[in-house]
């Protein structure tokens, strides 16, 4: 006899995101509520950060440093103890503001005598006699300035907490070192024997509290980033001790990619499971053993430890629930009003990430491209395409609005196909559906002036997608499938249409040169100064072991570094590329222009003079793109 369903808690683990719920625990949720399994939510990185942010939290912050025990302290740590007390006196005001309780609060901050300023303000302090903050808000904008004054008062709060408390804590990452492509468990080992620290006291309160409230039989960890898995395991300690009969299953994108072949027997000190890929599942088939109608042999796509001591990975292959049958993610639990609307980045596409609070979708699984070489295209997330109909996802799109009342949505694809977006706009103007949204895309030609249009009309507002190297030779060798000039015809497509532009920017890609990097920033250049891009990120390459790079590396003309031996993590892996190329100094200089242009400054200077900042003595080469390179691509003389 079979027992009833379990009570399941799915947990967000500190770190993700402030500004809104990061949607795993939402989407199972809506799963197994589909299936009438109870299941409650709860955010404790959210929990957290408004734990330390009150008058009492600040106070116990101070006694921290000052109990330390060093020579000198940190520019930080003074600034903060010299203020303490206004500290403490502001903080549950400025998180009130920041939450949207108190609007009218913001003339006092932009008034800059009402908070404390750390060494965070130093860049507007540089303005004498100005309105640092004009170009971005004018004369208006109280709101705004306010938000961005109390985000950076809060990010020096947040680095007094890494100077005093703990060197790893980040407002969007916690411990991230300790986890990031570790073949060695034993430094997350060491960090969670040590006593615990001022967070990890107010993290074990807060799962004692939300254990008590709830009373879970499963408890599920979602591990996204390797910045959350301290926490996770943090947490996991305190259900051990305080719930000890409850399962502890964990699963998230950092399990799907750098846990395929754990092998660590420590891991399930702290959790009774790993899942790997899409949740649902695996989560199904662990809730029918739990009731005793699954034996252990086969689970789905699962890790676990045997008697003997050792890890066992189990995938019996005879369960698997479609996209479309997935049910509609529900973020009832989760206190929606208590998230932080930040404003850390003042270009207008940059901030959408911590501003404002988004209901996040998925409205396809995998990539319909998967096939470019620097992207994980051997795992679920990425090779697994399935997609719903338009009526399906209008549906959940309505549903999610009637629970949350915010019509906001980030769709949070790898790449959101084109076809789908089509028939979800036409679908969305056939309701009369009115929504905002934003999400990842591929710059393809199959966006026309017109579809962008209908995209718009539908409430698109921002999209962001892969331009990567800017550099025909290596977009081919990325088997990216599009060109520079095609990216100029869709992002100014795009921008006509109303909707901002931001580009994903990559460097240090396997046998780049200096001149195609200069090359590279020059088309950059030129597409911000066309009105093409609002936005863009510089990102160092990445060779995965998943990835066509990490797989066949002689195709790239690169030699891979022998992996240390472990049996923990493995993602990430060095290489040799042997045109020796200074890509530090590189991204030095990419990401000062890239952040000059998003503000609009600069745009005529010639793109060599950032390199020769940063590498005075390096003799570089001027750019061989033409000058009008974007404008003749727009006007259509370059294919």
């Amino acid at each position: 006899m079979s027992l009833p369903p379990p009570n399941v808690l799915a947990l967000i683990p500190p770190m993700t995101q402030l500004n809104t719920p990061y949607p795993a625990t939402a989407y199972l949720t809506g799963f197994l509520r589909s299936r009438e399994v109870p299941i409650a939510q709860a955010d404790l990185a959210l929990e957290l950060v408004l734990s330390v942010m009150t008058a009492a939290g600040l106070e116990a912050l101070a006694a921290a440093v000052e109990q330390r025990h060093v020579k000198r302290r940190t520019e930080a740590e003074r600034s903060f103890l010299a203020a303490s007390e206004i500290y403490a006196s502001t903080v549950e005001s400025v998180i009130a503001f920041l939450q949207g309780r108190d609007a009218t609060l913001a003339h006092r901050i932009v008034s800059r005598r009402y908070l404390p300023e750390g060494p965070r303000f130093a860049a507007l302090s540089a303005y004498e006699g100005e309105d640092p903050l004009a170009w971005a808000f004018g004369a208006l904008g109280t709101q705004d300035r306010a938000r961005h004054v109390a985000t950076l008062y809060l990010n020096d709060i947040a680095d007094v907490i890494r100077d005093a408390v703990d060197p790893g804590f980040e407002f969007v990452r916690y411990g991230e070192k300790l986890a990031a492509s570790q073949s060695s468990f034993e430094p997350l080992a060491q960090a969670l024997a040590r006593p615990r620290n001022l967070l990890d006291q107010h993290l074990e309160r807060l799962t004692r509290q939300v254990l008590q409230q709830h009373q879970p039989d499963i408890v599920l960890l979602s591990v996204p980033f390797p910045g959350a898995l301290y926490g996770a395991l943090r947490i996991a300690q305190t259900i051990r001790t305080e719930r000890p009969d409850a399962t502890i299953v964990m699963g998230g994108g950092y399990a799907n990619t750098e846990l395929r072949e754990l092998a660590e027997p420590r891991l399930f000190d702290f959790v009774d499971y790993v899942t790997l890929d899409r949740g649902e599942a695996p989560l199904w088939a662990l809730i029918e053993h739990w009731q005793g109608r699954r034996h252990d042999a086969h689970l789905i796509r699962t890790f676990l430890r045997n008697a003997a001591g050792e890890v066992r990975y189990v995938d019996a292959g005879d369960l698997e629930i479609a996209f479309a049958d997935t049910g509609t993610p529900s973020w009832q639990g989760l206190p929606l009003e208590r998230y932080l609307s930040l404003l850390d980045m003042l270009n207008p596409m940059h901030r959408l990430w911590s501003e404002g609070r988004w209901n996040k979708l998925t409205i396809a699984h995998g990539c319909y491209w998967k096939k470019c070489s620097f992207c994980d295209v051997s795992l679920d997330y990425i090779a697994n395409y399935q997609t719903a109909a338009a009526a399906v996802l209008v549906d959940r799109i309505e549903a999610i609005v009637a629970e949350t009342g915010e019509t906001g949505f980030h769709f949070v694809d790898e790449a959101a196909p084109p076809k789908v977006l089509k028939s979800l706009a036409a679908e969305l103007l056939r309701r009369k559906t009115t929504i905002s949204w934003w999400g990842n895309i591929r710059f393809e030609k199959t966006f026309t002036p017109t579809l962008c249009e209908e995209l718009a009309a539908s409430g698109c507002i921002a999209v962001s997608g892969g331009l990567e190297v800017a550099s025909d030779r290596l977009l081919k060798l990325m088997k990216k499938g599009v060109s520079v000039a095609q990216v100029a015809r869709v992002t100014r497509a795009f921008t006509d249409a109303g909707i901002l532009v931001h580009a994903y920017l990559m460097y240090g890609f396997p046998t780049q040169t200096v001149a195609e990097t200069m090359d590279s920033l020059e088309y950059v250049r030129q597409l911000f100064a066309e009105g093409c891009l609002q936005s863009g990120y510089f990102h160092r390459f990445t060779c995965t072991v998943h990835s066509p790079v990490g797989l066949n590396p002689a195709e790239y003309g690169v030699t891979l570094v022998a992996p240390s031996s472990g049996r923990f993590a493995r993602n990430d892996i060095g290489f040799h590329d042997p045109t020796g190329v200074d890509h530090d100094s590189l991204g030095k200089a990419l990401g000062t222009a890239l952040y000059n242009y998003m503000h609009g400054v600069a745009l005529d200077r010639p793109v060599r003079d950032w390199f020769a900042d940063v590498m005075p003595s390096v003799r570089l080469p001027r750019t061989r793109v033409p000058a009008r390179y974007i404008a003749q691509a727009l006007a259509g003389k370059i294919d």
